[in-house]
């Protein structure tokens, strides 16, 4: 096991309810700005739950953040903060939203000429106005983390950045607050939180066997739990349960000490930012291909997760892990995301203009490794048409 240091101060209220806890988590007085995206918050009841909470607080609101929430959007709220004094923020969305509403908080206070600098050039985050959130979609884990990807329109960038100052003071994770969202936004939100943990469990092993296994208990809750809560979306037990396991996806503890990948993510941001897919839909896509690719690599956990994941345990080793690939695509595919280019429209043709995004973007060395080069990525995407 590598050494590591892990912290995560983020309070969850999680159940059915949480949301009445509202007022206890925020000093009384201060000036609040409530964050959402389309309008769903307000067209089923979450919202006027978090304004019955707040009956306390001075609450103005800022709403039309994007699915890939954008840095034109943003700059609005930053606008919008600076001139009333806002005091506190809270997140009402999945996570686009809470990852808009972090680049808002590092925003405020910032001093610097361009706040996208704490994005495209990773200035570092010295304030951040303090925020919490309400999960409303499963997916992403940044209720539970200090990280967030921001889009820039102008620019076709879909970058990260993040900063210790980022954790939400608390989350609130009631899986009713969920039941309303339609099938596609469940479907890529179990892909979302299936490749946050492959990407932390799916490199080479690192003697961490107690990471290994709560990598696997997520993986195994997802595939069991996904195409339930699709069926039956106010089953509230599936529902609880995918919550949760997008939470722990993606907080820090199933990456403690243990090497880590991130290529499929980097790619699929390229496909987002250039076309346009969802996040679950550009993951789907890239992860069967990636693995494939670089198979020899990963062989040993590759293995490992075609037993534990999988039940994979007899026969030739080469097939079992080509079963173990094939039935990850399966299993997106059964929850009704594509995972091939040609399916969203794109060709060979498109292939150039990619990778020439990830050279653009510095993303030249990827992987757990750093070996997927930018001839790796193109032969990625190649075995994705």
């Amino acid at each position: 096991m590598q050494n590591f240091t892990f912290r995560n101060p983020t309070k969850i209220l999680f159940g059915k309810g949480q949301i009445q806890e509202l007022a206890k988590e925020i000093p009384a007085g201060q000036r609040v700005l409530i964050t959402y995206g389309g309008g769903s918050v307000l067209r089923n009841g979450t919202m006027d739950q978090v304004r019955a909470a707040l009956g306390h607080a001075v609450v103005s609101d800022f709403g039309g953040i994007e699915p890939n929430p954008c840095y034109e959007t943003l700059m609005k709220a930053v606008q919008q903060a600076r001139e009333t004094g806002i005091e506190f923020l809270l997140a009402v969305g999945g996570g686009s939203v809470i990852d808009g509403t972090k680049f808002i908080a590092a925003a405020i206070p910032y001093v610097g000429e361009d706040p996208w600098d704490l994005v495209g050039k990773k200035a570092p985050v010295l304030q951040a106005v303090p925020f919490g959130t309400v999960l409303t979609l499963p997916a992403t884990g940044s209720e539970m983390n200090s990280g967030a990807v921001i889009t820039r329109k102008s620019l076709g960038a879909k970058l990260a950045f993040g900063s210790p100052l980022l954790f939400p003071r608390f989350s609130v994770l009631d899986p009713a607050t969920t039941f309303s969202l339609p099938p596609r936004q469940i479907a890529n939100g179990v892909v979302d939180a299936f490749v946050h943990t492959t990407e932390q469990y799916l490199t080479y092993p690192a003697d961490a066997p107690l990471q290994d296994r709560f990598s696997e208990g997520i993986l195994r809750t997802l595939i069991e739990v996904g195409p339930v809560t699709l069926r039956e979306p106010q089953h509230y037990e599936a529902r609880a349960a995918l919550v949760w396991s997008a939470t722990l996806a993606l907080n820090g503890l199933i990456g403690a000490g243990v090497p880590q990948d991130w290529a499929t993510h980097m790619i699929g941001h390229e496909l987002t930012a250039r076309f346009g897919l969802d996040h679950g839909q550009s993951l789907a896509v890239v992860l069967p291909a990636l693995l494939t690719e670089c198979l020899e690599a990963k062989r040993a956990k590759l293995l490992q997760y075609a037993e534990r994941v999988w039940d994979l345990r007899s026969g030739d080793e080469a097939l079992r892990v080509l079963q173990a690939i094939d039935s990850t695509r399966a299993f997106f595919e059964s929850l009704g995301v594509k995972t091939r280019l040609k399916d969203y429209g794109i060709g060979a043709g498109d292939i150039a203009g990619l990778v020439a995004a990830l050279e653009a973007h510095g993303m030249v060395r990827l992987g757990e490794r750093q070996a997927v080069t930018l001839q790796v990525s193109r032969r990625i995407l190649e075995r994705a048409l």
